[in-house]
């Protein structure tokens, strides 16, 4: 770190097997999301011909990508138990990634998200660019990064404190709910003006600041981030063998000071294992299980982290509730108000 606060990029770092994984894993990822993209948009636009075109089936897993509604429909089953018909996959997914965040810390982050993916690859290039991680002062830093548990907060306020019993039910079942999915993608089709400076500033500022979505404003890694401190693994540090190189606070997305702390527990952990794997002293940094204080290697940490998120989602389509049940039918019908913009949100 230099006299500016930054962090001085060791270029000289080996590439290890953990992060050459976790680096196909993000592409399959990304790959997956963009497949359920495309098939997504077929299928709408089938529905915009009024299914004269290709018969393309609606890709649940798109559900993914509306938070707030799964949000709404874990509370609903909560409340109600009853699993609703209309995105039942996307209480799935949510399910499945606040569970990753208990077991894997923030992992879903730097391992599964194709907006984490984009934003590190943007890092990266900054990293070039630069030669050095930029990092507002410190009492700039801390005052961002409250911005996204305030967004957290207000969401969670809105959803879980104002609505009632009898709103969140109405919610769930309502017309816009039922055609959210569409919504969600006529906003990327048809962008206004404003969105897109909104994300061409925020493209600019990641290119300045690595992670400058994901560590100010993104109030999915918020939640996760809280729900990781509750995490039963940790990265720990021996300070006997350290010989406090700062090889691994040089290479931590997150800016964390690893090489001054016996233990890795901070909410802005991503679980990456960047700082383990370019740890040049064997057995100096490892991942920790909390419980049995069992110490494992960051590469079987990973494969247990891929097989259980994947492997969830897998067991989730085969024989859990995951289609659903709003028919063709249904969405042409509302098909010509969607393209009018007569649906604003309730």
């Amino acid at each position: 770190m230099d006299k500016n606060n930054n962090l001085i990029i060791n270029e000289t770092k080996p590439e290890k097997t953990t992060q050459k994984f976790r680096f196909y894993v993000q592409i399959f990822s990304v790959l997956i999301n963009i497949w359920i993209g495309i098939q997504f948009y077929l299928f709408v636009g089938n529905i915009k011909s009024g299914g004269m075109l290709w018969d393309v089936p609606r890709p649940p897993g798109v559900e993914g990508w509306l938070p707030l509604g799964s949000l709404v429909s874990l509370r609903y089953w909560i409340e109600s138990g009853i699993i609703n018909n209309i995105h039942p996959s996307g209480m799935i997914i949510f399910i499945v990634i606040l569970l990753t965040a208990l077991f894997f810390k923030k992992a879903f982050c730097s391992w599964v998200c194709p907006v984490g993916f984009i934003s590190e690859m943007l890092g990266n290039i900054s990293d070039k660019i630069f030669k050095r991680r930029l990092l507002p002062p410190k009492w700039l830093d801390y005052i961002l990064r409250s911005l996204k548990y305030l967004i957290l907060l207000f969401f969670f306020y809105a959803i879980l404190y104002q609505m009632s019993d009898i709103s969140i039910e109405r919610f769930v079942y309502s017309e816009y709910n039922i055609i959210s999915d569409i919504l969600m993608l006529r906003f990327f089709t048809h962008i206004t003006t404003f969105a897109l400076v909104v994300v061409l500033i925020l493209f600019v500022l990641s290119l300045i600041i690595r992670g400058f979505w994901c560590r100010y404003l993104c109030p999915y890694g918020a939640l996760l981030g809280i729900l990781g401190l509750l995490s039963l693994t940790r990265i720990t540090r021996n300070k006997q063998s350290c010989t406090n190189c700062s090889s691994c606070a040089n290479v931590c997305p997150a800016f964390i000071p690893v090489d001054k702390v016996n233990q890795v527990n901070s909410d802005e952990c991503i679980g990456c294992m960047a700082c383990v794997d370019v740890c040049p002293v064997d057995k100096t940094l490892q991942i920790s299980i909390v419980s049995k204080k069992k110490k494992v290697s960051s590469l079987k940490w990973a494969i247990v982290l891929v097989v259980f998120f994947w492997g969830s989602l897998w067991v989730a389509k085969m024989w859990g509730p995951w289609e659903n049940s709003v028919t063709n039918e249904q969405y042409i019908k509302f098909m010509p108000q969607i393209e009018k913009g007569q649906f604003p949100h309730p």
